[in-house]
């Protein structure tokens, strides 16, 4: 079979590799890999910037999806045919994660989808909802099961409750599906027009660009009626942190996903006091969560938005690609190109 290996951190350190896959022992499956998508996570576990001790060789990319071809001894409730996706953290099941739970991640401290038969624990794997393309379902494990936890599970989002998200990346497109779904009234943010109309096509309420309204906390709480927001799908991190909590009611939750603008900055504290504002760090969830998920994308048959495809061989090209930021939709490889 065909795989790609990160041999040393770098683009060109992205390494092709024929290998045999080998069978499934025990509570394990061999999966047939036809997709797999792209998170920043995997470009920064490339450049060694997610984890800089990281053991090498290693098989990237967290997200995938293809069909089981072969189950070991033990192994129940999966069997040949059934279609699957990889898990991010395949150790953790439910409940509150610990430090070994959180260590363990396919493609950084686990082999990765980036190879035509991946074998590992059939607990390892998630089925696909069955009205989705392996593409499509190659977006689910990291992006959309962290918007559904920052938008479902820890901000508990009901109908007539106001969401800002920013950016239009993949997790902030499926927080902005997920809390169309529960009825709330959604804001977006984004120095990008074009941007911002795929938002308003995916059922934004209200579109703000930043580059024109700088001062965009104050925006978003005159769009929302002088009230504030009820949750902020925070991407920025330090950096837009401070307008964040400008554009939040009292009460608020910002869910923390991601650092784009900035690791370190001066936190308003006594803002957040004042504000009775409770910020949550999220790093996408566990299994029950991404099971839960998936019944509602089934029920709802929802899609998500796909940007660019790119061959199994394209891997670095991808990559480029996504550290651009110029892309909209996932970035996906098919294993069939």
């Amino acid at each position: 079979m065909r795989a790609i290996q990160l041999e040393r951190f770098g683009l060109d350190g992205l390494v092709p590799v024929v290998r045999s896959a080998g069978e499934p022992g025990p509570g394990a499956v061999r999966v047939r890999m036809h997709a797999a998508s792209l998170n920043y996570h995997d470009l920064a576990t490339v450049m060694g910037m997610a984890n800089p001790k990281m053991a090498l060789p290693q098989v990237p990319l967290s997200d995938g999806a293809g069909v089981v071809e072969a189950v070991g001894e033990g192994v129940h409730g999966l069997k040949v045919g059934d279609r699957v996706t990889t898990s991010f953290f395949p150790g953790w099941v439910a409940g509150h994660p610990s430090l070994a739970v959180l260590r363990g991640v396919t493609g950084e401290t686990l082999p990765g989808a980036m190879q035509e038969q991946m074998v590992a624990p059939a607990s390892a794997f998630v089925p696909t909802p069955d009205h989705l393309t392996d593409l499509e379902a190659a977006t689910l494990p990291c992006a959309a099961l962290t918007a559904w936890r920052a938008v479902v599970v820890e901000g508990q989002v009901k109908a007539g409750d106001r969401v800002l998200i920013q950016g239009t990346g993949g997790v902030s497109l499926f927080a902005l599906q997920f809390a169309g779904l529960l009825g709330a009234e959604t804001v977006v943010i984004s120095s990008s027009d074009d941007k911002l109309a795929l938002a308003h096509r995916l059922g934004a309420d209200h579109l703000i660009n930043y580059k024109r309204e700088p001062r965009w906390g104050r925006a978003v709480r005159e769009a929302c009626g002088g009230e504030g927001v009820d949750l902020v799908v925070e991407i920025g991190g330090a950096g837009t942190l401070p307008e964040s909590l400008n554009a939040v009611r009292i009460g608020a939750h910002i869910s923390m996903i991601g650092v784009l603008a900035g690791v370190a900055a001066t936190v308003p504290t006594a803002k957040i006091m004042a504000m009775n504002v409770t910020v949550r760090g999220i790093t996408v969830g566990h299994r029950e969560q991404f099971e839960a998920m998936n019944r509602a994308v089934s029920l709802h048959q929802l899609r998500p938005v796909i940007g660019e495809v790119f061959g199994f061989d394209e891997l670095s090209r991808a990559l480029q690609t996504l550290q651009a930021a110029g892309h909209t939709g996932k970035l996906c490889l098919d294993y069939s190109r």
